[in-house]
């Protein structure tokens, strides 16, 4: 007979050595905690390494093979053929058109992530890599913090705001994401230590984001995934309690953290003074008014948009009409907000998409056990709420960061773990 023995998630690592195709996944997993140039060149190796994967076409079939069936990569794909085919009737010029095209082209990461990494033991390799870069990259800001010297950052924010190699708002999100990452694997952490370094990771990049940086978007996300986190720790008869949650956990901070304090109140004075400004310079008045543009562009084209890479263009065409003298901005702007910019490029259809790939993330994520689940949903969360204040899709960094981990979240809990099977010989029977 043969007897199959199940190996323990601490030493799934120890079964298999890495391969070329590793090698490139685990740089990957580890350049969106790095410079953007860093990213780039990850992001090219992954390509190639996916289309020799599918020139070559041979790939061995594997029984613990990620199921097919999942139905984020289909998402993705509709969504990059809804904005390659709106370059039919965008208003756009040529050249701002296909660089949006290829900007939502690293939706693709996605794709490849899932179609790459054949096992769990691969998943957590790729995991590993995620984990240490975002800790290099947490425990510098804290370097910054401390006035220590931190030659390898790049941002112009190193100084100001404890930011590393992008802005404080893309780092302060990125530091929530890993804290919930960290906690929610905690007991799969391997080593006999190994929890109670993956707690103390966490805290130590939640206090990052909340007494350090000064994003108000990551400190949005750091309440929304700690109020989620909670949620989960409490019995099913209490987690009615969620709903409250967030707005206690705002309250807590806004006396305890300096940073969460100073922004809040900032937000609200900006909010106040928007109407009263002819012409909006503070973060919060611009937002406002960008979105109150893009409103008005969605509701001249519901159906279909103005095509891709449009904002830019069509934002000029409003702002002229109000003020001839208005200075054009560049074919690379946004209107801070991820879904309003699919509205404004694909009309209604443009939201129903982004929505409707967000619900194809959760529901594969419902396919999963319950610490690849709860990462993964929680990876989701911070991707919803970032959409809500930035194009956290289309910006380059933040939302290489978010393809790369949902693609590396959704390997992972759809995988499943490598078998070691013994053979036990078979007794004969005498003849």
């Amino acid at each position: 007979m043969r007897a199959i023995h199940q190996t323990p998630p601490a030493t799934i690592l120890l079964t298999k050595t890495i391969n070329f195709r590793l090698a490139i996944i685990c740089i990957a997993a580890a350049s969106v905690g790095l410079s953007m140039a860093i990213i780039s060149i990850a992001k090219l190796l992954l390509l190639i390494c996916g289309l020799a994967t599918l020139l070559v076409g041979q790939r061995a079939r594997r029984v613990d093979k990620p199921p097919t069936a999942a139905y984020t990569p289909v998402a993705v794909l509709l969504a990059i053929f809804a904005f390659a085919i709106s370059l039919l009737w965008t208003v756009a010029p040529q050249a701002d058109a296909l660089g949006s095209v290829a900007k939502y082209g690293k939706l693709l990461v996605i794709v490849l992530m899932i179609s790459l990494i054949h096992d769990r033991r691969e998943a957590m390799y790729a995991l590993g890599a995620f984990v240490l870069a975002q800790f290099f990259l947490m425990a510098s800001s804290w370097m910054l913090f401390f006035h220590l010297p931190v030659p390898w950052a790049t941002s112009n924010m190193a100084l100001t705001n404890n930011a590393v190699f992008s802005s404080y708002l893309d780092q302060g999100i990125m530091g929530a994401v890993l804290a919930a990452i960290c906690w929610h694997f905690r007991s799969l952490a391997p080593g006999r230590y190994g929890r109670h370094l993956a707690v103390l990771v966490a805290l130590v990049s939640l206090s990052n984001v909340l007494f350090v940086l000064s994003g108000r978007s990551g400190h949005v996300v750091a309440i929304a995934l700690l109020s989620l986190a909670i949620m989960w720790e409490l019995p099913k008869r209490y987690r009615a309690v969620v709903v409250l949650l967030p707005f206690l956990l705002a309250l807590v901070l806004f006396f305890s953290s300096a940073k969460v304090r100073e922004r809040l109140t900032q937000v609200r004075t900006e909010v106040q003074s928007y109407s009263t400004q002819t012409e909006p310079t503070t973060s919060s008045g611009i937002r406002l008014g960008l979105w109150r543009r893009a409103i008005q562009i969605m509701s001249q084209h519901p159906l279909a948009g103005s095509g891709v890479g449009s904002w830019s263009t069509e934002y000029n065409r409003l702002q002229r009409e109000q003020n001839p003298a208005h200075k054009d901005i560049t074919g690379s702007g946004n209107p801070h907000q991820e879904y309003l910019l699919w509205g404004v490029q694909l009309g209604i259809p443009g939201i129903l998409i982004i929505c409707g790939l967000m619900f194809s993330v959760l529901r594969d994520t419902l396919r999963m056990e319950k610490p690849y689940a709860r990462a993964a949903q929680s990876a989701l969360l911070a991707l919803a709420v970032a959409c809500l204040f930035n194009a956290s899709l289309y910006d380059a960094l933040i939302g290489d960061f978010f393809c790369v981990l949902i693609g590396l979240l959704l390997a992972l809990g759809l995988s499943k773990t490598p078998n070691r099977a013994i053979a036990v010989p078979q007794n004969k029977p005498a003849t």
